[in-house]
C-alpha cells in the first residue's frame, strides 16, 4: 500500500488528510506536515523525510503539496528521492481522493489515476439559481 505524506502551508496539511478521512474512513499510513512561515526549514526537510519513511512500506511513497515551487514542495524534494517515491503537486480534494482510493495500485498508476481526477474537478461555470 503506497504510503501518502500531505505536505501544505498552514492548517491545509491537516485540513486535506482530515478530509480524506471524513470521506473513504480511516486510513493507515497518512501523515500531514504543516509548513508555517517561520518554520526552520533545515527542522522541516528532516520532518517530511522522517513522515516519508514512517509510512513507507515498500510499496511508494507520494509525498502530495498544495504549490509546486512553494516551501512545502521544495521542502519535500529530499523525502522523494527514491525508485518509488514521487510527488503530486498542485493537488486538490478530489486528486487526493482518488490517490487514496487507489493505494493498492503501482505508485505510477495511482499517480495517473489521482491527476486526472484532479483535473476533471478543477473548472468554472456560470451558476443561475433556479
Amino acid at each position: 500500500m503506497i504510503g501518502i505524506v500531505v505536505v501544505m502551508h498552514g492548517g491545509l496539511a491537516r485540513e486535506f488528510r482530515a478530509t480524506a478521512l471524513h470521506v473513504l474512513g480511516e486510513q493507515p499510513g497518512i501523515a500531514a506536515v504543516r509548513i508555517g512561515t517561520d518554520d526552520d526549514r533545515g527542522a522541516k526537510q528532516a520532518e517530511i523525510c522522517a513522515a516519508a519513511d514512517a509510512v513507507d512500506t515498500g510499496d511508494g511513497v507520494v509525498v502530495v503539496t498544495d504549490l509546486y515551487g512553494g516551501s512545502p514542495s521544495n521542502l519535500s524534494m529530499n523525502a522523494c528521492a527514491g525508485e518509488q517515491r514521487r510527488m503530486l503537486f498542485g493537488a486538490n480534494v478530489p486528486a487526493l481522493l482518488e490517490l487514496v482510493h487507489n493505494r493498492h495500485r503501482p505508485v505510477d498508476e495511482a499517480l495517473h489515476r489521482a491527476v486526472e481526477k484532479g483535473r476533471l474537478y478543477l473548472g468554472s461555470r456560470i451558476i443561475r439559481p433556479v
